[in-house]
Protein backbone atom coordinates (compact mmCIF):
# COMPACT_ATOMS: atom_id res chain seq x y z
CA UNK A 1 0.00 0.00 0.00
CA UNK A 2 1.07 3.75 -0.92
CA UNK A 3 0.08 6.57 1.33
CA UNK A 4 0.74 9.80 0.17
CA UNK A 5 0.51 12.77 2.94
CA UNK A 6 0.38 16.37 2.19
CA UNK A 7 1.15 18.96 4.55
CA UNK A 8 4.35 18.27 7.06
CA UNK A 9 3.19 20.19 10.16
CA UNK A 10 2.52 18.08 13.64
CA UNK A 11 -0.40 15.81 11.84
CA UNK A 12 0.95 14.94 8.54
CA UNK A 13 4.79 13.96 10.12
CA UNK A 14 2.41 11.84 12.91
CA UNK A 15 0.61 10.16 10.33
CA UNK A 16 3.59 9.69 8.19
CA UNK A 17 5.10 8.10 11.53
CA UNK A 18 2.74 5.91 12.22
CA UNK A 19 2.11 4.79 8.32
CA UNK A 20 6.13 3.62 8.32
CA UNK A 21 5.78 2.02 11.28
CA UNK A 22 2.56 0.07 9.99
CA UNK A 23 5.16 -0.83 7.15
CA UNK A 24 3.22 1.37 4.77
CA UNK A 25 4.99 2.93 2.08
CA UNK A 26 4.48 7.15 2.33
CA UNK A 27 5.50 10.39 0.76
CA UNK A 28 5.79 13.40 2.29
CA UNK A 29 4.64 16.51 0.19
CA UNK A 30 4.59 20.06 1.69
CA UNK A 31 3.50 23.44 -0.58
CA UNK A 32 5.78 25.77 1.65
CA UNK A 33 8.45 25.44 4.00
CA UNK A 34 9.08 22.48 6.67
CA UNK A 35 9.52 23.65 9.62
CA UNK A 36 13.11 21.83 10.86
CA UNK A 37 11.64 19.68 14.08
CA UNK A 38 9.69 18.20 11.23
CA UNK A 39 12.01 17.76 8.80
CA UNK A 40 14.56 15.95 11.53
CA UNK A 41 11.52 13.89 12.41
CA UNK A 42 11.25 12.76 8.75
CA UNK A 43 15.17 12.55 8.02
CA UNK A 44 15.54 10.36 11.02
CA UNK A 45 12.88 7.94 10.37
CA UNK A 46 14.34 8.18 6.53
CA UNK A 47 11.09 9.28 5.23
CA UNK A 48 10.87 11.03 1.86
CA UNK A 49 9.74 14.17 1.68
CA UNK A 50 9.38 17.36 -0.31
CA UNK A 51 8.40 20.88 0.29
CA UNK A 52 7.71 23.81 -1.92
CA UNK A 53 5.85 22.01 -4.73
CA UNK A 54 3.68 18.63 -4.68
CA UNK A 55 4.62 16.51 -7.56
CA UNK A 56 1.48 14.76 -8.95
CA UNK A 57 2.68 11.86 -10.27
CA UNK A 58 3.92 10.74 -7.01
CA UNK A 59 1.11 11.97 -5.33
CA UNK A 60 -1.16 10.24 -7.24
CA UNK A 61 0.21 7.34 -7.41
CA UNK A 62 -0.91 6.76 -3.66
CA UNK A 63 -3.71 4.51 -3.07
CA UNK A 64 -4.97 7.13 -0.37
CA UNK A 65 -4.17 10.25 0.49
CA UNK A 66 -3.79 12.01 4.25
CA UNK A 67 -4.34 15.72 4.05
CA UNK A 68 -3.59 18.41 6.46
CA UNK A 69 -6.79 20.11 7.79
CA UNK A 70 -5.24 23.25 6.81
CA UNK A 71 -5.62 22.08 3.11
CA UNK A 72 -8.90 22.82 1.40
CA UNK A 73 -10.64 20.31 -1.08
CA UNK A 74 -10.98 23.43 -3.52
CA UNK A 75 -6.88 22.78 -3.58
CA UNK A 76 -5.72 21.38 -7.04
CA UNK A 77 -3.87 18.88 -5.39
CA UNK A 78 -6.89 17.63 -3.98
CA UNK A 79 -9.00 18.14 -7.07
CA UNK A 80 -6.66 15.90 -9.30
CA UNK A 81 -6.91 13.38 -6.30
CA UNK A 82 -10.83 13.18 -6.41
CA UNK A 83 -10.77 13.31 -10.44
CA UNK A 84 -8.55 9.60 -9.91
CA UNK A 85 -11.00 8.50 -6.83
CA UNK A 86 -8.16 8.17 -4.76
CA UNK A 87 -9.67 8.42 -0.95
CA UNK A 88 -8.20 11.58 0.83
CA UNK A 89 -8.84 11.12 4.38
CA UNK A 90 -7.71 12.63 7.87
CA UNK A 91 -4.83 12.08 9.81
CA UNK A 92 -7.36 11.57 13.24
CA UNK A 93 -9.36 9.04 11.19
CA UNK A 94 -5.97 7.12 10.03
CA UNK A 95 -5.14 6.98 13.22
CA UNK A 96 -8.23 5.28 14.38
CA UNK A 97 -7.27 2.52 12.58
CA UNK A 98 -4.51 1.37 14.55
CA UNK A 99 -6.15 1.26 18.52
CA UNK A 100 -8.42 -0.32 20.70
CA UNK A 101 -8.23 2.58 22.70
CA UNK A 102 -12.10 4.82 23.45
CA UNK A 103 -12.29 8.01 21.87
CA UNK A 104 -13.74 10.99 23.37
CA UNK A 105 -13.79 13.49 20.77
CA UNK A 106 -14.31 17.20 21.46
CA UNK A 107 -15.49 19.78 19.18
CA UNK A 108 -17.49 23.46 19.03
CA UNK A 109 -17.05 26.68 17.46
CA UNK A 110 -15.76 28.08 20.88
CA UNK A 111 -14.14 26.22 23.83
CA UNK A 112 -13.47 23.44 22.71
CA UNK A 113 -9.92 23.85 23.83
CA UNK A 114 -10.44 24.46 27.60
CA UNK A 115 -12.89 21.60 27.27
CA UNK A 116 -10.29 19.50 25.87
CA UNK A 117 -7.54 20.18 28.51
CA UNK A 118 -10.04 20.19 31.38
CA UNK A 119 -11.22 17.03 30.31
CA UNK A 120 -7.68 15.42 30.35
CA UNK A 121 -7.05 16.75 33.57
CA UNK A 122 -10.12 15.38 35.42
CA UNK A 123 -9.40 12.34 34.06
CA UNK A 124 -5.98 11.96 34.46
CA UNK A 125 -6.39 13.11 38.23
CA UNK A 126 -8.50 10.20 38.78
CA UNK A 127 -5.86 7.47 37.97
CA UNK A 128 -7.09 7.11 34.23
CA UNK A 129 -4.54 5.81 31.58
CA UNK A 130 -5.61 8.82 29.12
CA UNK A 131 -3.88 10.14 26.22
CA UNK A 132 -4.32 14.06 25.10
CA UNK A 133 -4.49 14.94 21.15
CA UNK A 134 -5.88 16.36 17.91
CA UNK A 135 -6.13 20.21 17.57
CA UNK A 136 -4.71 20.77 20.63
CA UNK A 137 -1.40 20.70 18.66
CA UNK A 138 -0.30 16.96 19.63
CA UNK A 139 -0.73 14.11 16.69
CA UNK A 140 -2.96 11.17 17.37
CA UNK A 141 -0.95 9.33 14.91
CA UNK A 142 1.92 9.82 16.52
CA UNK A 143 0.71 8.69 19.76
CA UNK A 144 -0.94 5.84 18.87
CA UNK A 145 2.35 4.23 17.33
CA UNK A 146 2.89 2.90 20.90
CA UNK A 147 -0.78 3.02 22.28
CA UNK A 148 -0.11 3.31 25.88
CA UNK A 149 -3.73 4.63 26.42
CA UNK A 150 -6.57 3.38 27.41
CA UNK A 151 -8.15 6.50 26.80
CA UNK A 152 -7.71 9.29 24.33
CA UNK A 153 -9.25 12.97 24.67
CA UNK A 154 -9.22 14.50 21.12
CA UNK A 155 -10.02 18.27 20.24
CA UNK A 156 -11.33 18.18 16.53
CA UNK A 157 -11.77 21.15 14.28
CA UNK A 158 -14.22 21.20 11.36
CA UNK A 159 -11.29 20.72 9.22
CA UNK A 160 -10.53 17.31 11.13
CA UNK A 161 -14.21 16.28 10.94
CA UNK A 162 -14.65 16.78 7.55
CA UNK A 163 -12.07 13.87 5.95
CA UNK A 164 -13.30 10.92 8.68
CA UNK A 165 -15.28 8.82 7.59
CA UNK A 166 -15.29 4.91 9.75
CA UNK A 167 -13.87 6.85 12.73
CA UNK A 168 -15.91 6.52 16.09
CA UNK A 169 -16.18 8.55 19.29
CA UNK A 170 -17.30 6.75 22.42
CA UNK A 171 -17.84 10.05 23.79
CA UNK A 172 -18.47 12.57 21.41
CA UNK A 173 -19.17 16.20 22.91
CA UNK A 174 -20.07 19.23 20.97
CA UNK A 175 -20.45 22.59 23.01
CA UNK A 176 -22.10 25.08 20.35
CA UNK A 177 -22.06 26.49 16.96
CA UNK A 178 -21.74 30.13 15.59
CA UNK A 179 -20.58 31.47 11.99
CA UNK A 180 -16.80 30.41 11.57
CA UNK A 181 -14.90 29.79 8.81
CA UNK A 182 -17.56 29.95 6.55
CA UNK A 183 -15.28 30.36 3.87
CA UNK A 184 -14.39 26.54 3.93
CA UNK A 185 -18.42 25.59 3.76
CA UNK A 186 -19.36 28.16 0.43
CA UNK A 187 -21.20 30.48 3.19
CA UNK A 188 -23.52 28.11 4.33
CA UNK A 189 -24.34 27.67 8.30
CA UNK A 190 -26.02 23.92 7.47
CA UNK A 191 -23.04 22.63 5.87
CA UNK A 192 -21.13 23.97 8.71
CA UNK A 193 -23.21 22.16 11.38
CA UNK A 194 -23.60 19.10 9.18
CA UNK A 195 -19.43 19.26 9.55
CA UNK A 196 -19.67 19.81 13.72
CA UNK A 197 -21.76 17.25 13.64
CA UNK A 198 -19.97 14.36 11.86
CA UNK A 199 -18.13 13.90 15.43
CA UNK A 200 -21.38 11.64 16.25
CA UNK A 201 -21.01 9.63 13.46
CA UNK A 202 -20.98 6.34 13.60
CA UNK A 203 -22.44 5.87 16.94
CA UNK A 204 -23.80 2.98 18.53
CA UNK A 205 -26.15 2.40 21.59
CA UNK A 206 -23.42 1.91 23.71
CA UNK A 207 -21.69 5.08 22.97
CA UNK A 208 -22.90 8.78 24.46
CA UNK A 209 -23.41 11.91 22.54
CA UNK A 210 -22.46 15.29 24.49
CA UNK A 211 -24.64 18.32 23.59
CA UNK A 212 -25.39 21.85 24.35
CA UNK A 213 -28.90 21.81 24.48
CA UNK A 214 -29.29 25.48 24.72
CA UNK A 215 -27.78 26.08 21.32
CA UNK A 216 -30.28 26.71 18.15
CA UNK A 217 -27.74 25.51 15.48
CA UNK A 218 -27.16 22.27 17.32
CA UNK A 219 -31.15 21.74 17.73
CA UNK A 220 -31.52 22.18 13.76
CA UNK A 221 -28.72 20.46 12.87
CA UNK A 222 -29.04 17.20 14.99
CA UNK A 223 -31.47 14.18 14.02
CA UNK A 224 -32.12 12.70 17.29
CA UNK A 225 -34.74 10.42 15.87
CA UNK A 226 -32.12 8.66 13.78
CA UNK A 227 -29.29 8.79 16.09
CA UNK A 228 -28.38 5.50 17.12
CA UNK A 229 -25.98 6.86 20.09
CA UNK A 230 -27.53 8.13 24.04
CA UNK A 231 -27.69 11.45 23.63
CA UNK A 232 -26.57 13.66 26.93
CA UNK A 233 -28.00 16.90 27.08
CA UNK A 234 -26.54 19.77 29.04
CA UNK A 235 -28.10 23.10 29.63
CA UNK A 236 -27.52 26.74 31.87
CA UNK A 237 -31.63 27.16 30.55
CA UNK A 238 -33.57 24.52 31.92
CA UNK A 239 -33.99 22.97 28.48
CA UNK A 240 -36.34 20.13 28.37
CA UNK A 241 -34.53 16.72 28.55
CA UNK A 242 -31.48 18.08 29.41
CA UNK A 243 -29.68 15.16 31.83
CA UNK A 244 -26.60 17.85 33.19
CA UNK A 245 -26.94 21.40 34.54
CA UNK A 246 -25.69 23.70 37.11
CA UNK A 247 -28.03 24.06 40.48
CA UNK A 248 -26.47 27.10 41.75
CA UNK A 249 -22.88 26.53 42.70
CA UNK A 250 -22.93 22.69 41.10
CA UNK A 251 -23.31 20.75 38.43
CA UNK A 252 -25.97 17.74 38.89
CA UNK A 253 -25.67 14.79 36.56
CA UNK A 254 -28.94 12.87 36.17
CA UNK A 255 -27.46 10.70 33.21
CA UNK A 256 -28.98 6.67 34.40
CA UNK A 257 -25.74 4.30 36.33
CA UNK A 258 -24.17 8.30 35.69
CA UNK A 259 -25.85 10.35 38.59
CA UNK A 260 -23.55 12.87 40.56
CA UNK A 261 -23.35 16.41 41.91
CA UNK A 262 -19.92 18.27 41.74
CA UNK A 263 -19.37 21.64 43.94
CA UNK A 264 -17.83 24.00 41.23
CA UNK A 265 -17.31 26.95 43.54
CA UNK A 266 -13.58 26.40 43.53
CA UNK A 267 -12.98 26.44 39.91
CA UNK A 268 -11.49 28.95 38.28
CA UNK A 269 -12.86 29.38 35.50
CA UNK A 270 -15.03 32.68 34.70
CA UNK A 271 -17.94 33.62 32.71
CA UNK A 272 -21.25 31.42 31.36
CA UNK A 273 -19.09 29.97 28.32
CA UNK A 274 -17.22 27.98 30.86
CA UNK A 275 -20.20 26.73 32.68
CA UNK A 276 -21.04 25.21 29.48
CA UNK A 277 -17.10 23.86 29.20
CA UNK A 278 -17.45 23.05 32.63
CA UNK A 279 -20.37 20.85 32.38
CA UNK A 280 -19.35 19.10 29.64
CA UNK A 281 -15.78 17.68 30.87
CA UNK A 282 -18.21 17.12 33.78
CA UNK A 283 -20.35 14.74 31.91
CA UNK A 284 -17.68 13.09 30.37
CA UNK A 285 -15.85 12.47 33.46
CA UNK A 286 -19.28 11.30 35.12
CA UNK A 287 -19.73 8.86 32.29
CA UNK A 288 -16.29 7.30 32.35
CA UNK A 289 -17.21 6.56 35.97
CA UNK A 290 -15.39 9.03 37.98
CA UNK A 291 -16.09 9.86 41.46
CA UNK A 292 -18.02 13.46 42.63
CA UNK A 293 -15.18 14.40 45.05
CA UNK A 294 -12.40 13.49 42.83
CA UNK A 295 -13.69 15.52 39.71
CA UNK A 296 -14.14 18.47 42.48
CA UNK A 297 -10.85 18.31 43.85
CA UNK A 298 -9.30 17.80 40.15
CA UNK A 299 -11.47 21.45 38.89
CA UNK A 300 -9.59 23.38 42.28
CA UNK A 301 -6.17 22.25 40.77
CA UNK A 302 -7.02 23.37 36.68
CA UNK A 303 -4.99 25.71 34.95
CA UNK A 304 -6.42 27.19 31.48
CA UNK A 305 -4.40 26.78 28.25
CA UNK A 306 -2.40 30.24 27.32
CA UNK A 307 -4.43 33.33 25.50
CA UNK A 308 -7.59 31.80 26.54
CA UNK A 309 -8.99 34.27 29.80
CA UNK A 310 -5.18 33.76 31.35
CA UNK A 311 -4.48 35.82 34.63
CA UNK A 312 -1.21 37.78 33.71
CA UNK A 313 -1.01 39.59 36.27
CA UNK A 314 -2.34 41.56 39.53
CA UNK A 315 -0.96 44.96 40.01
CA UNK A 316 -1.93 47.83 42.38
CA UNK A 317 -5.41 45.94 42.50
CA UNK A 318 -5.96 45.82 38.76
CA UNK A 319 -6.26 41.87 37.35
CA UNK A 320 -4.72 41.87 33.21
CA UNK A 321 -6.21 39.15 31.43
CA UNK A 322 -5.12 37.81 27.98
CA UNK A 323 -7.71 36.51 26.16
CA UNK A 324 -5.87 36.87 22.64
CA UNK A 325 -7.56 33.14 21.32
CA UNK A 326 -11.25 35.13 20.73
CA UNK A 327 -10.52 35.78 17.23
CA UNK A 328 -14.59 35.95 17.11
CA UNK A 329 -17.53 38.30 18.67
CA UNK A 330 -19.34 35.07 20.39
CA UNK A 331 -15.67 34.64 21.89
CA UNK A 332 -15.79 38.06 23.06
CA UNK A 333 -18.82 37.80 24.38
CA UNK A 334 -18.54 35.58 26.70
CA UNK A 335 -15.27 37.24 27.89
CA UNK A 336 -17.21 40.25 28.68
CA UNK A 337 -20.54 38.63 30.32
CA UNK A 338 -18.17 36.64 32.70
CA UNK A 339 -15.98 39.37 33.86
CA UNK A 340 -17.73 41.21 36.54
CA UNK A 341 -15.59 44.43 37.54
CA UNK A 342 -15.36 47.35 35.54
CA UNK A 343 -13.14 46.61 32.05
CA UNK A 344 -10.83 48.14 30.27
CA UNK A 345 -10.58 46.55 27.25
CA UNK A 346 -7.89 45.70 24.33
CA UNK A 347 -9.16 45.12 21.02
CA UNK A 348 -9.06 45.26 16.93
CA UNK A 349 -6.89 43.39 14.23
CA UNK A 350 -8.43 42.00 11.13
CA UNK A 351 -11.83 42.71 11.40
CA UNK A 352 -13.79 38.67 9.95
CA UNK A 353 -16.59 40.63 8.66
CA UNK A 354 -17.26 40.92 12.24
CA UNK A 355 -21.02 42.39 13.85
CA UNK A 356 -20.33 43.90 17.15
CA UNK A 357 -23.89 44.87 17.46
CA UNK A 358 -24.37 41.90 19.79
CA UNK A 359 -21.64 43.26 22.02
CA UNK A 360 -22.93 46.16 22.67
CA UNK A 361 -25.28 46.13 25.73
CA UNK A 362 -22.21 44.16 27.36
CA UNK A 363 -20.05 47.05 26.43
CA UNK A 364 -22.41 49.69 27.20
CA UNK A 365 -22.88 48.17 30.78
CA UNK A 366 -18.80 47.11 31.39
CA UNK A 367 -16.63 48.91 29.29
CA UNK A 368 -14.78 52.30 30.69
CA UNK A 369 -12.32 52.35 28.07
CA UNK A 370 -11.87 50.68 24.58
CA UNK A 371 -8.21 50.77 23.02
CA UNK A 372 -8.40 49.64 19.62
CA UNK A 373 -5.17 47.69 18.61
CA UNK A 374 -4.84 47.44 15.00
CA UNK A 375 -4.02 49.17 11.51
CA UNK A 376 -8.05 49.77 10.57
CA UNK A 377 -9.78 50.46 13.90
CA UNK A 378 -12.66 52.75 11.92
CA UNK A 379 -15.44 49.69 12.50
CA UNK A 380 -15.10 49.73 15.98
CA UNK A 381 -14.96 53.22 16.63
CA UNK A 382 -18.36 53.38 14.63
CA UNK A 383 -20.02 50.57 16.87
CA UNK A 384 -18.97 51.52 20.46
CA UNK A 385 -18.26 55.04 19.76
CA UNK A 386 -21.24 56.28 21.38
CA UNK A 387 -21.58 53.51 24.41
CA UNK A 388 -18.21 53.41 25.88
CA UNK A 389 -16.60 56.72 27.36
CA UNK A 390 -12.77 56.48 26.07
CA UNK A 391 -12.11 55.17 22.88
CA UNK A 392 -8.31 55.27 22.14
CA UNK A 393 -6.50 53.50 19.10
CA UNK A 394 -2.67 52.08 18.27
CA UNK A 395 -0.35 49.81 16.54
CA UNK A 396 1.50 49.14 19.60
CA UNK A 397 0.93 46.44 22.05
CA UNK A 398 3.30 48.47 24.90
CA UNK A 399 1.34 51.43 24.17
CA UNK A 400 -2.04 50.13 24.80
CA UNK A 401 -1.02 48.13 28.04
CA UNK A 402 0.80 51.36 29.18
CA UNK A 403 -2.16 53.52 28.66
CA UNK A 404 -4.58 50.75 29.81
CA UNK A 405 -2.50 51.11 33.08
CA UNK A 406 -3.07 54.35 33.25
CA UNK A 407 -6.74 54.79 32.64
CA UNK A 408 -7.56 51.76 35.10
CA UNK A 409 -8.45 52.36 38.79
CA UNK A 410 -8.55 49.31 41.63
CA UNK A 411 -10.73 46.64 41.07
CA UNK A 412 -10.51 46.94 37.17
CA UNK A 413 -9.60 44.86 34.73
CA UNK A 414 -7.50 45.24 31.74
CA UNK A 415 -8.46 42.50 29.14
CA UNK A 416 -7.04 41.91 25.72
CA UNK A 417 -9.84 40.12 23.94
CA UNK A 418 -9.71 41.23 20.63
CA UNK A 419 -12.37 39.68 18.52
CA UNK A 420 -10.48 39.51 15.00
CA UNK A 421 -7.52 38.17 13.58
CA UNK A 422 -3.75 39.18 14.34
CA UNK A 423 -2.51 39.10 11.39
CA UNK A 424 -2.02 42.79 10.79
CA UNK A 425 0.52 43.16 13.50
CA UNK A 426 1.12 39.99 14.70
CA UNK A 427 2.45 36.76 13.40
CA UNK A 428 -0.70 34.80 14.94
CA UNK A 429 -2.69 34.88 18.27
CA UNK A 430 -0.42 33.37 20.72
CA UNK A 431 2.23 35.92 19.32
CA UNK A 432 -0.11 38.86 20.27
CA UNK A 433 -0.79 37.48 23.61
CA UNK A 434 3.00 36.45 24.08
CA UNK A 435 3.62 40.19 23.40
CA UNK A 436 0.51 41.14 25.51
CA UNK A 437 2.15 39.27 28.58
CA UNK A 438 5.71 40.77 27.70
CA UNK A 439 4.16 44.29 27.85
CA UNK A 440 2.70 43.83 31.50
CA UNK A 441 5.30 42.59 32.52
CA UNK A 442 8.29 45.06 31.57
CA UNK A 443 5.63 48.33 31.92
CA UNK A 444 3.39 47.06 34.64
CA UNK A 445 5.02 44.62 36.84
CA UNK A 446 8.70 46.22 35.40
CA UNK A 447 10.56 42.92 35.28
Amino acid sequence: MKIAILGAGESGVGAALLAQAKGIDVFVSDMGQIKDQYKAKLATAAIPFEEGTHTLDIILDADEIIKSPGIPDKAAVIQEATKKQIPVISEIEFAGRFTNAKFICITGTNGKTTTTLLTYHLLKNAGINVGLAGNIGESLAEKVIDNKHDYYVVELSSFQLDNMYQFKAHIAVLLNITPDHLDRYEYSMDKYAASKLRVAQNMTGSDFFVLNADDENIAKAFDSVNFAGTSVPISLQGAAGAKVYFDGASIKVEEQFYEGTVDTSKSGLIGKHNQYNTMAAVAVAKLVGVADDVIEKALETFENAEHRLQQVAVAKEVTYINDSKATNVEAVWYALEGIKQPIVWIAGGVDKGNDYTTLVDLAREKVKVLVCLGKDNEKLKEVFGRVIPIIAETTSIEYAVRLSRSLATPGDVVLLSPACASFDLFNNYEHRGLRFKEAVEKIVLKK
